[in-house]
């Protein structure tokens, strides 16, 4: 199998896709984009310890998506938005690409529609409302 060195912003952005690729680490990133959150916190809402919660952090702190704090016992994480930037910057090329995938087939169908339009014949009215 051959090996491939990643440049080490790919590195980055495949540890921030690993991390926004699940559920419970994206729900917690929501929470934080409302302002810190102690680990304790950021655990409540779902049905995991600790310890649990504290896995999830850290994949998140990997990707550089998170950054913690330690004040006395207490873990205090924010939000660093930064590497979702990039993670946008990656898929806007995929936008651009599918906007103008999807503006072609608009005029084609445009087109077809217009094709189609003079061989219609109008519909009679049978409503008997014509007086």
């Amino acid at each position: 199998m051959v090996e491939q060195q990643l440049a080490p912003a790919d590195v980055r952005l495949d540890a921030v896709f690993h991390a926004l690729g699940d559920a419970t680490r994206r729900r917690m990133l929501r929470s934080l984009s409302g302002g810190q959150r102690t680990v304790g916190e950021l655990a409540a809402p779902f049905d995991m310890s600790l310890a649990a919660a504290s896995k999830h952090i850290k994949a998140l702190e990997k990707a550089g998506l998170v950054r913690r704090t330690i004040q006395g016992r207490t873990h205090i994480c924010r939000l660093e938005a930064r590497p979702l930037e990039d993670a946008h910057d990656w898929i806007g090329a995929y936008e651009r690409f599918w906007t103008g995938s999807l503006d072609a087939l608009e005029s084609l169908l445009r087109a077809e529609d217009a094709r189609a339009a003079p061989t219609q014949a109008p519909t009679p009215d049978v409503s008997g409302d014509d007086q």
